[in-house]
């Protein structure tokens, strides 16, 4: 299994927000701490402010924050929000019209199908809470204010 890039990318969006806690983040102050593109970042922010996951404010002073409280946003709900779909061979597309000579027979499609399964499920067992405790390493390494400061960070 392998994800694509967008989701990566959208799990770090929501592991860096959930950092910031309250605070406004903006996509520019995020795509300079992973060091990845701003277009990117813009056509997440948009898909997960749609599915509810976070909360955009516009304006001058405005960015973006989680939705929820980080125990209740789910690892899986963020990548079921992201990936087109788990098909992990083509004849397991949605309204593929794909023909196989042993599909009659085929049990490599229950196999995989039961395989993607499993790995959401692992992916459910864990929250943003559960990515972001090591919070003080990772507020270093992103360059994020401790709690309660404001070091040059918008508020």
């Amino acid at each position: 299994m392998r994800l694509t890039v967008y989701s990566d990318y959208a799990l770090r969006l929501m592991m860096y927000l959930a950092l910031r806690g309250e605070r406004l983040s903006t996509i520019a102050e995020i795509a300079e701490a992973y060091d990845i593109s701003k277009a990117h970042l813009m056509k997440i922010t948009h898909e997960l402010g749609q599915k509810g996951l976070i909360d955009t404010v516009r304006g001058r002073h405005g960015g973006m924050r989680l939705a929820r409280a980080v125990e209740q946003i789910g690892v899986g709900e963020i990548v079921r929000a992201c990936e087109p779909d788990f098909a992990i061979v083509p004849c397991m597309e949605n309204g593929t019209e794909i023909v196989c000579v042993v599909q009659p027979a085929c049990v490599l499609k229950r196999a995989l199908a039961s395989a993607a399964a499993a790995f959401l499920d692992v992916l459910d067992g864990y929250t943003l809470a559960d990515l972001t405790r090591p919070a003080v390493p990772l507020r270093r390494l992103l360059a994020l204010p401790e709690p309660g400061t404001h070091a040059g960070h918008p508020a």
